[in-house]
């Protein structure tokens, strides 16, 4: 008998098409517990956060086999399904076969308690079996899903970009350096420095001006020594350019992404919606309804430091509380901005140009660039996005102030050779994960975690 998978018995009984019968099923044990008469196991195969209740009785030859079968244990059952409307599980299994097909060891370390996340962490070949994170990574690949679907709806051109290039893309002087195990690791392979990527932006632009909108969506590296919930040193970021497209279109697109992965996460996955919002964030569900239904709102940079200087010239108190234009906004300005002062997502434009890359459109009044963020309640930036400067001479200034010319001649070249106004974006997937489940640690929203002086598996 081919085994019955139990994500197709919850979407028969939603179609209202579920029928009684005998069924065999294979999964694990996720909770076993009997009377002395009578017997329940939870099973779980996989395919579906939800579990299939299983019966046996006493009566049953296989019985003090069954209640033996430990959590975790894969196990095959036969029996015959029937429905059970007014019970608390809809249906549920009258088991007549049990096989023990993989048995487990007594220090199997997940037991029927709730394990802390720093627990979990140093057991994540496990953690996937929990609820939480059975929930969290099913969520995660429907969130790929929605990404990619959202950009081939529309037309975009899915780019596979480099992982090992010769930039640090922004200049930010913090990717890893890729060598071989050789006395002279830079001239043996490449002959010129090589580093993993910080970002498929500047390698996707390109394309943009064949495809005219593109995307790209991989791991990144950043060797930062940081240690805080939000940082992780390596990432997947989603990263489109539209040629064409100045810094309004790119918002609009930026909005439109949010909203559809909001709502195709929330279609797709609301048991473990329903969990996330009753046992890792009360009220998930409301503030990821609100921002969904919400007008994203825009802002400048220079009205921004206005409004923050006259808060703390009221009494709000910042642990960064010296306020002046030209400062790089730290999260706990963003989320003021966007919690107390907007009360919705808003978009923060027109940054000062120093304290942004050098690909950014400047503005006409040479101080700012057409550079934005989208702030979002209760997390603050969670993309940044820009027009692209499409002026050769202009760019070829702020690159040779930034001395990084060298090796990105091809890049300028973008401009001399049918240049357009273009923009794109950043988007951190496994932050994104985190707002919209309400996981608050980058390190639970990756399937093996990297960060600064971590790197177990």
């Amino acid at each position: 008998m081919q085994a019955t998978l139990i994500k197709d018995l919850f979407a028969s009984l939603h179609e209202g098409t579920l029928a009684e019968g005998d069924i065999k099923v294979e999964g694990w044990v996720k909770t076993n517990r009997d009377s002395g008469k009578i017997g329940f196991l939870s099973l779980n195969d996989g395919t579906s956060f939800l579990n299939l209740q299983a019966v046996y009785g006493g009566d049953n030859p296989l019985y003090e086999e069954m209640k033996k079968a430990r959590t975790g244990a894969a196990v095959s059952l036969t029996g015959k399904l029937v429905v059970t409307p007014n019970a608390p599980q809809p249906f549920e299994l009258k088991v007549t076969g049990f096989e023990l097909i993989g048995d487990v060891a007594d220090d199997y370390p997940l037991q029927k308690k709730r394990h802390s996340f720093e627990f979990l962490r140093e057991i994540a070949h496990l953690r996937p079996r929990t609820n939480t994170f059975n929930a969290l990574y099913r969520v995660r690949s429907v969130l790929a899903y929605a990404i990619h679907s959202f950009f081939f709806e529309r037309g975009f051109v899915y780019v596979h970009t480099p992982e090992i290039t010769t930039n640090d893309a922004e200049g930010a002087g913090q990717s890893f350096e890729v060598v071989t195990r050789s006395k002279n690791p830079y001239t043996d392979f490449y002959g010129v420095p090589a580093s993993l990527t910080v970002s498929g932006q500047l390698h996707v632009e390109p394309f943009a001006l064949a495809y005219r909108n593109v995307y790209t969506f991989g791991p990144t590296f950043r060797a930062e020594r940081s240690n805080t919930p939000r940082h992780a040193s390596e990432f997947w970021m989603i990263e489109p350019e539209m040629a064409f497209c100045d810094l309004s279109g790119d918002m609009a697109i930026i909005e439109a992404l949010v909203k559809h992965c909001i709502a195709y996460v929330e279609e797709h996955c609301p048991d473990e919606m329903d969990f996330f919002d009753k046992f890792v964030a009360k009220g998930l569900k409301e503030k990821l309804h609100k921002v969904l239904h919400s007008e994203f709102k825009v802002m400048t940079y220079s009205e921004a430091i206005v409004i923050l200087e006259k808060a703390v010239k009221e009494g709000r108190h910042f642990d960064y509380s010296k306020i002046e234009w030209g400062m790089d906004l730290q999260s706990e300005h963003e989320r003021y901005l966007t919690e107390v002062v907007v009360g919705g997502p808003v978009f923060l434009i027109d940054y000062p140009k120093e304290i942004k890359a050098f690909y950014m459109k400047e503005n006409p009044d040479g101080k700012t660039v057409a550079a934005c963020d989208l702030l979002v309640p209760e997390e603050g930036e969670i993309v940044g996005g820009s027009q692209r400067e499409d002026i050769y001479e202009v760019l070829k200034a702020k690159m040779e102030k930034a001395g990084n010319i060298e090796g990105l001649s091809w890049y300028l070249d973008l401009r001399r050779y049918g240049g357009c106004p273009h923009s794109g974006f950043g988007l951190g997937f496994d932050r994104f994960l985190s707002y919209i489940t309400g996981v608050g640690n980058i390190r639970d929203t990756e399937p093996y975690p990297r960060n600064y002086g971590n790197l177990k598996y």
